[in-house]
């Protein structure tokens, strides 16, 4: 009789690496690895003989990075979403690209169960399991760190070192760390207390420090069309290649730092350091395009639409109507959100230096502090007294019934 089979979702960091034998030892499962390749680079390199040799049967590597870009990353960005205020969301929305993909390969495989290394104190366990149970609500999930002995990473490097299995670190430099095409996080040991300055020249990797980069700034023009960044200075790049080139350009000026303590969605606050490179600057600039072709009432309220599209994303609510509703609204507001933007990075800092659109709401003409012959300066008496009738009339109340505010 054949094995029932798992579908592990395997990156060959330090979790990973111990749940294939844990699996074996503790389930009579095959055990089907799946790294879903979102832009770590080269963590990807040698992952199958490690997989097959620590117990896997099979090891897929999918590239998922242009399906993450313009999938996720494209419509987070055109709604503007920034979880409370600072965090790009790149761990967020990488977790439902990656499972959307282990749901697959399980249906594929004919697997009964799906497996993730995530901790029970994080974010990443809701991620995973909500978008497996929106896609395929009759799979089985198995979270070992819900159930197995192990009580921290040292104790994870302890179990691989009793059986022989390379793991990327050791407990003297045992950061927690996920990176995608995106973005790079950075958790644990001395981040742990937030009084603790990093130390950047340490732990950064994507980019360099604002002291160490260049003494001269550069200027770069990022196209978009319809709110999708399309080109760089002029050149077209494809999804993928274009956020690869965004990181290169911001993360040699230092840009795309930020240092969070954020409130997880199981309750407690983390800290934690993220560099995001080519999206600090994308943000920024698509930002600037809206000032410029939105109306103020949409403006406006898409700020709050934002806020909401962030929470979802954040609390691993991607697929659903909520979150499919909110982008149907975001993308109606794209549809004039075509335009140029220059953007200077220094040491950095990222600041626009020109806009330019032809869906442009801003007119000259009328906005000119020089004589026009558009604007009558004389309508806004009756304005302001139509506006302010309101206040008037309580005021006078106020008076009436002798009750002073000054």
């Amino acid at each position: 009789m054949a094995k029932e089979k798992v579908v592990l979702a395997y990156s060959g960091g330090l979790d990973t690496s111990i749940i294939i034998p844990w699996l074996k030892e503790n389930y009579d499962y095959e055990v089907i690895a799946v790294c879903g390749d979102v832009g770590q680079g080269k963590e990807t390199e040698g992952l199958e003989e490690k997989a097959l040799k620590t117990g896997a049967s099979k090891l897929y590597i999918e590239n998922l990075q242009e399906e993450y870009v313009t999938d996720f990353i494209w419509p987070t960005l055109k709604a503007g979403a920034v979880y409370e205020g600072k965090y790009l969301l790149g761990t967020s929305h990488a977790r439902p690209c990656i499972a959307k993909r282990l749901v697959e390969i399980a249906e594929k495989e004919g697997a009964t169960a799906i497996c993730h290394g995530c901790t029970g104190k994080g974010n990443d366990q809701v991620r995973f399991e909500l978008t497996i149970k929106a896609l395929a609500p009759h799979l089985k999930i198995i979270a070992p760190w819900r159930i197995w002995d192990i009580k921290s990473r040292e104790e994870e490097i302890d179990y691989a070192q009793a059986r022989g299995i390379e793991v990327p670190v050791t407990k003297e430099d045992n950061y927690s760390m996920d990176r995608n095409i995106w973005h790079l996080s950075h958790e644990g040991m001395d981040l742990e207390d937030p009084a603790n300055e990093p130390n950047l020249d340490k732990i950064l990797k994507l980019m360099v420090s604002p002291e160490k980069a260049p003494d001269k700034p550069t200027y770069v023009t990022i196209d978009f069309e319809k709110g999708i960044p399309t080109k760089i200075d002029g050149v077209a790049y494809g999804p993928v290649e274009l956020v690869k080139k965004m990181n290169e350009i911001a993360g040699a000026n230092g840009v795309g730092i930020d240092d969070i303590v954020e409130n997880r969605l199981v309750g407690m606050k983390s800290r934690g350091v993220y560099e995001t490179p080519g999206g600090t600057v994308l943000y920024a600039a698509h930002r600037e395009l809206e000032y410029l072709c939105l109306d103020k009432q949409t403006l406006h309220y898409k700020a709050d639409v934002a806020n909401k599209f962030a929470d979802l994303v954040y609390d691993g609510l991607w697929y659903t109507p909520l979150r499919e509703a909110l982008s149907a609204f975001v993308d109606s507001t794209q549809e004039t959100v075509t335009g140029t933007v220059r953007m200077k990075l220094y040491k950095g800092s990222c600041t626009p230096a020109g806009t330019t659109s032809p869906y442009s709401l801003y007119d000259e003409d009328i906005a000119t502090f020089d004589a026009d012959e558009v604007y009558d300066q004389k309508d806004s008496a009756g304005f302001i007294n139509l506006f302010g009738l309101p206040l008037k009339v309580r005021a006078n109340m106020l008076r009436r019934n002798g009750i002073k505010k000054i």
